[in-house]
């Protein structure tokens, strides 16, 4: 069974059957080794990367996203 196959069946269950399961998957991630969180960000920051290599996502100054926090709190 591929990870597709199992998130169209989990997909079907009833609402208060994937709200359990989603809660279980989410508290399993409270268990991971520091070896696999540490895997885990290596690939975030692989796709970071690649979205930004790729012009699919813009890098945003420090300074801009400082500007745009103002004009939301004011």
């Amino acid at each position: 069974m591929n990870i597709q196959s199992i998130e169209q069946e989990v997909l079907s269950l009833p609402i208060e059957d994937r709200a359990r399961l989603a809660e279980k998957l989410l508290s399993s991630l409270d268990v991971l080794s520091k070896q696999e969180i540490e895997k885990l960000w290596l690939v975030e920051a692989e796709r970071r990367a690649s979205e930004i290599d790729n012009g699919i996502v813009q890098l945003v100054s420090a300074e801009e996203v400082e500007r745009r926090i103002q004009a939301i709190l004011q």
